[in-house]
């Protein structure tokens, strides 16, 4: 089993990294600020805009170190890549296999359903463990929709139906989720999802988290060969890691959504770490990002048992197993892709 190593968040914006030895190096405005071997890292994400040297970028590629680029809105900005690794045949075969409408309806229909499955459990959940304190009409009538539609998602013959599924139940779930924050409502609330930029604090969480969670499913399907840039269900586009968003689709619900909503509920972070700029973007300052990232590196050592492979494993690995799992599909070693469905 693969070993789960660190992400190294470097959330200072002064911030620029380089390479001693085989050390990396932060260092704001010229003076060392932290330092840590390389070989203890996955991979890299910088929030700054000073950058880092030649010679670290060559170092991360050459390892295999991912370096992604991300403005303070969370805006995924570039990516430092070394070549291509893995099977080829593998490749070939994801090539083949997305010029295929048949193929990619069936394995979109997986990885939809498992959004609307786990979406529905984040619903579900609230109502169980806090029905005297929200709506629970909403909430039920939400979670019954999502039940409905990932029954009527079976009966789609084409990417534009499942996408079209997947907007609806996407609106519908997210009017409802104001009634997860149990605290804090006057400071946390939504008016639908909205992104580029978020125009509210809740949005300008899930959109930030939304993008590290991205950085890793990326970094999963190059561990094990595959183009994180040919999806199945997103639409190929310059640029755009289309597979990522394919399979972070089973994640957004478990490992983003709840975990948005215990922060605040928990009241980890405050309302007053929001600053509104002159586009109408929220934005979260500095010690509120970093709050953010500490919650989620401590999220992904938590331990779960696997639905399929039923075996325990941390949750920072859900990405990678199931870039595994979808290998293994392509490959022909299983006769259909499983989705993550939470229990």
């Amino acid at each position: 089993m693969k070993k789960l190593l660190n992400v190294l968040y470097v959330s200072t914006p002064d911030s620029y990294l380089h390479l001693d030895g085989e050390n990396i190096v932060i260092s704001v405005e010229g003076k060392e600020r932290f330092r840590i071997p390389a070989h203890n890292l996955e991979s890299i994400v910088c929030f700054g805009y000073l950058g880092a040297s030649p010679a670290l970028m060559g170092h991360c590629a050459k390892h295999g170190i991912g370096l992604s680029f991300v403005s303070p809105y969370g805006k995924f900005l570039a990516r430092v890549s070394g070549g291509v690794t893995g099977n080829v045949l593998l490749r070939k075969e994801q090539y083949r296999v997305s010029d295929s409408p048949q193929t990619c309806v069936a394995i979109a229909k997986n990885f939809i359903v498992s959004k609307f499955i786990n979406s529905r459990v984040v619903l579900e959940r609230c109502i169980r463990d806090h029905f005297e304190n929200v709506n629970t009409d909403l909430l039920k009538e939400a979670s019954g929709y999502l039940r409905t539609r990932a029954i009527e998602l079976q009966q789609c013959e084409s990417l534009d139906e499942i996408r079209g599924y997947e907007g609806d139940c996407a609106r519908v779930y997210f009017s409802s989720f104001n009634e997860l924050i149990l605290h804090q409502k006057d400071e946390f609330y939504m008016q639908g999802r909205n992104k580029r930029p978020p125009l509210d604090k809740l949005n300008a969480m899930l959109s930030f988290l939304y993008t590290i969670l991205a950085h890793d499913v990326q970094s999963a399907l190059e561990t094990v060969g595959l183009d994180p840039f040919v999806g199945f269900l997103h639409r190929d586009r310059p640029g755009r890691p289309s597979l990522a968003l394919d399979i972070m689709e089973e994640f957004r619900a478990y490992m983003v959504d709840r975990l948005v909503v215990s922060i605040i509920n928990r009241k980890q972070i405050t309302g007053a770490g929001f600053s509104i700029k002159e586009s109408g973007g929220v934005m979260m300052d500095d010690e509120t990002r970093k709050e953010l990232l500490t919650a989620w590196q401590k999220r992904k050592q938590d331990k779960i048992t696997h639905p399929f492979l039923n075996e325990k494993i941390e949750i920072g690995l859900l990405p990678y197993i199931q870039a595994l799992l979808l290998a293994r599909f392509l490959r022909g070693d299983i006769e259909s892709y499983p989705p993550f469905l939470w229990k």
